[in-house]
C-alpha cells in the first residue's frame, strides 16, 4: 500500500493583519509563496492553488504564483486547484502549465474544471448559457494537445481550432 500524500490548497484568501485590516492582494500572494516554500522544506507533498476573480481572494492566475513557487522549491508538487478552463483559452492554459512544468523540473499538475463560482464568465465575455458546451469543447482541445500533433477542427460553440507543433512550446518537462 502506498504511503498517504499530504498537501495544502488555497485560493489565496485575503487575511487580516494584527490590527484586523485586510492585507493587500500582493501581500497575500507573497504569503502563499512563503507558505509553499516552508511546506517544501518540511516535506509536504503537494500544494494546489485555486483560481478566483473575487475581491476576497488574491489568486486569479494560479500558474503565475506556481511559477514563483517553482523557482524556490525542489520537491513539492505544484498544482492548480482548479483552473477554470471554461472561461480560458486551452492552448494558453497548456502553455502556461508547460512553463511551470519546465521551471519545476516536472512537478506541475493541472486540474481543469468548470468553475463553481461563475464570475469569470462575464469577466472574459462568455455567456453562462454555454457553461457545459464551453467546458466540453475546451477540454477536448486540451486533451488533443497532449498528443503533440497539430489540432484542427470545429468546436461545439462554433469556434475553430488550428494549432501546430509550435503551439506546444515549451513542452512539458516530464
Amino acid at each position: 500500500m502506498a504511503e498517504p500524500a499530504f498537501g495544502l490548497d488555497t485560493f489565496g484568501d485575503i487575511p487580516v493583519d494584527d490590527s484586523g485590516a485586510p492585507v493587500t492582494a500582493a501581500a497575500a500572494i507573497r504569503q502563499v509563496v512563503d507558505e509553499a516554500v516552508l511546506a517544501d522544506q518540511i516535506g509536504v507533498d503537494a500544494i494546489a492553488l485555486g483560481e478566483h476573480h473575487r475581491p476576497e481572494f488574491s489568486i486569479s492566475t494560479p500558474e503565475t504564483v506556481l511559477a514563483g513557487i517553482a523557482t524556490q522549491t525542489s520537491n513539492i508538487r505544484l498544482g492548480s486547484g482548479v483552473t477554470v478552463l471554461s472561461s480560458d483559452d486551452p492552448v494558453r492554459v497548456f502553455q502556461r502549465f508547460s512553463t511551470v512544468d519546465a521551471l519545476s523540473n516536472g512537478r506541475a499538475e493541472v486540474i481543469l474544471g468548470r468553475g463553481s463560482f461563475t464570475e469569470s464568465f462575464p469577466l472574459f465575455g462568455y455567456d453562462l448559457a454555454d457553461y457545459d458546451k464551453l467546458f466540453e469543447e475546451k477540454l477536448q482541445l486540451f486533451v488533443r494537445l497532449l498528443d503533440e500533433k497539430p489540432v484542427t477542427g470545429k468546436a461545439p460553440c462554433g469556434r475553430r481550432w488550428t494549432t501546430s507543433r509550435s503551439t506546444r512550446r515549451p513542452s512539458p518537462a516530464g
